[in-house]
């Protein structure tokens, strides 16, 4: 007689399932659209996220390590990219002043451009496939949904009115 191996399991629901197969699916093929759509301007979904993000925090840029929280990064990866954006002038990297082992990164002209030429495309490709395909109530419900299970992992008060980055 075989016994089960997981006695204490809360196995998903149909609905459940469901819901979670949804949210999974959808949320990678939104990604894979959205950053298909940046590589037609020669920058990955990432590239752009940070060089944006950057954009929002000039003149003086962002410490690596509050940039990472931003963009749901790991340091490592941030790093690689921030090296290739780098090596391309869109950004530069410096010691972070007062603080010998923090690095803050900022946009250079070059990237300021790139975030400009690149934001209306950027916009029209989340509104094609996001915003305007949810009705204002769905879009608010999402909203409100991923501010509860982003407050939930990061243990952070759901009802918090700050926004994020």
């Amino acid at each position: 007689m075989s016994q089960d191996p997981a006695p204490d399991t809360r196995w998903l629901s149909e609905q459940e399932q469901t819901a979670w197969r949804s949210f999974l699916r959808g949320t990678w093929l939104l990604n894979a659209v959205l950053d298909d759509d940046m590589q037609e301007h020669g920058h990955s979904l990432s590239e752009y996220e940070i060089l944006a993000m950057l954009s929002e925090a000039l003149p003086d840029g962002l410490r690596m390590s509050a940039l990472a929280d931003l963009v749901v990064q790991s340091r490592s990866r941030l790093s690689h990219t921030a090296l290739r954006l780098e090596r391309r002038k869109l950004v530069r990297r410096r010691p972070t002043p007062g603080d010998g082992r923090g690095v803050e990164l900022s946009l250079t002209p070059a990237g300021l451009e790139v975030v400009e030429r690149l934001a209306p495309a950027h916009v029209a490709s989340v509104r094609a496939h996001l915003i305007d395909v949810l009705t204002p109530v769905q879009l608010a419900e999402l909203g409100h949904a991923m501010a509860v299970v982003r407050a939930a992992i990061l243990d952070l008060d759901p009802d918090d009115p700050t926004p994020i980055g």
